[in-house]
């Protein structure tokens, strides 16, 4: 391995030599993947787009998890390395104006059509990794080794990583002595942020279905309205963290959806409301979901309902990267850029499934978070300390990271990244 970040420095220089002339690939495989955004695990065209991309560099590739697409770079005898990108959008509808933006629609499980938006990013990895993918190649004089390129569908609904595992990916693929990953997301566009240890939280996603007595709106007294119960339920549930999570400790508990009835005159005989938790770790995480059963169970109890059906959608583990790797890592990119903006960050309430891919065979990891803002719109936020307000952050409809300076430096930053691993020349 290389043991110096100042020789993975004058690697990546080399390697990095030619990325003013695959800048205008970069941008086009940007736009392209924008506008043409796919649901979790439905990810076909963008999989057949990565598949042609790394036919051309001669890299072979097998498909994980149906559309999970895995690239081999091999380059000689020397250290295993993998990078992960997700390659999934959401079901948002695009409002950013963009002359590339998503028109494109989905369909999801439940059978509901829905716009589809590259509202968290994706597509800033999947080109990314793309373009880095292309710099090693064209530049093999400068490294040796092998590098897994993992292009993980489903990152949304936690139903990715875990699918690729169980699909025998680390059976298919070498084993990696270390697995690197990063995500856009808000700060000045190309800055890093990083944590050693815990990084993102844990998630939990649940559908509940509260059921009652459907009836004819004016004659509620021979109903029991589930719309109410559910009302009250969620009403109830907000002060779980309010009240019994200490100020000390963080746990979130989101509404994001609620649905019942058909008509204003009609009281239904069920409704429903999706819920997301986030915990920073398993005995907060036992504790919140224990007094959300609670609550739900009671709040159907005082309606004289019968109980409520609580299905559990997703699962996120917490993120908690290797202390040395994210030392050797971050070193080696403060080193390429001198400095630069390369700084720990704070703790996330976001949650990632990236995790999985190395829980799974051991293996320590690191990932990072890089700014997509526009430098001065950021710094004009943060002076006036409208940042959290005026700047879309991840799931806007609005998120738009500003093409430059973000992609060049996620490209460097997975070069450098994987180089920090690699035997170097």
């Amino acid at each position: 391995m290389n043991d110096t970040a100042t020789g993975t420095r004058d690697s990546a220089e080399r390697v990095l030599a030619g990325l003013g002339e695959l800048r205008p690939e970069l941008h086009r495989l940007y736009r392209t993947l924008h506008a043409a955004p796919e649901l979790s695990m439905q990810e076909h065209g963008t999989a057949r787009l990565i598949e042609s991309h790394l036919e051309r560099l001669g890299v072979p590739t097998f498909r994980s998890a149906t559309t999970g697409v895995v690239g081999v770079l091999e380059n000689g005898p020397g250290p295993v390395v993998a990078f992960r990108a997700d390659t999934d959008a959401l079901p948002v509808a695009e409002r950013t104006g963009l002359d590339y933006a998503s028109t494109a629609t989905g369909t999801l499980p439940d059978g509901t059509e829905t716009a589809v938006m590259h509202a968290c990013g994706h597509d800033t990895h999947t080109a990314a990794l793309l373009t880095s993918a292309t710099l090693l190649a064209n530049a093999r004089e400068s490294w040796a080794g092998t590098v897994v390129l993992i292009f993980q569908p489903g990152e949304e609904t936690a139903a990715g990583a875990a699918g690729m595992i169980a699909d025998g990916l680390w059976d298919r693929a070498p084993r990696p002595e270390v697995l690197l990953g990063q995500h856009v997301g808000p700060g000045a566009a190309g800055s890093i942020r990083y944590r050693s240890g815990i990084s993102t939280s844990i998630a939990d996603s649940w559908r509940v279905t509260a059921y009652g007595r459907g009836s004819h709106g004016s004659q509620p007294h021979t109903a029991v309205d589930p719309i109410v119960q559910v009302a009250h339920t969620i009403t109830r549930i907000q002060s779980i963290t309010a009240r019994e999570v200490d100020p000390l400790d963080s746990a979130v508990v989101t509404i994001g959806r609620m649905a019942g009835g058909t008509k204003e005159n009609v009281i239904p005989d069920s409704a429903m409301f999706t819920l997301n938790v986030r915990t920073l770790d398993q005995a907060q995480r036992e504790r919140v979901l224990a007094a959300l059963r609670r609550v739900i169970s009671a709040e159907a109890a005082a309606s004289g309902a019968p109980e409520p059906e609580i299905t559990e959608l997703s699962t996120f583990p917490a993120l908690v990267n290797d202390e040395t790797v994210t030392d050797r890592t971050m070193s080696s990119l403060r080193e390429f850029r001198d400095g630069g903006d390369v700084e720990p960050g704070q703790l996330l309430m976001g949650s990632e499934d990236f995790g999985l891919l190395g829980d799974a065979i051991e293996v320590p990891y690191c990932y990072w978070f890089i700014g997509g803002n526009d430098p001065e719109r950021q710094e004009r936020a943060e002076a006036d300390g409208t940042a959290a307000t005026d700047l879309p952050a991840n799931h806007s409809p609005l998120f738009a990271p500003v093409m430059e300076p973000t992609l060049s430096r996620m490209v460097e930053a997975a070069v450098v990244g994987m180089l920090t691993f690699l035997r170097t020349a």
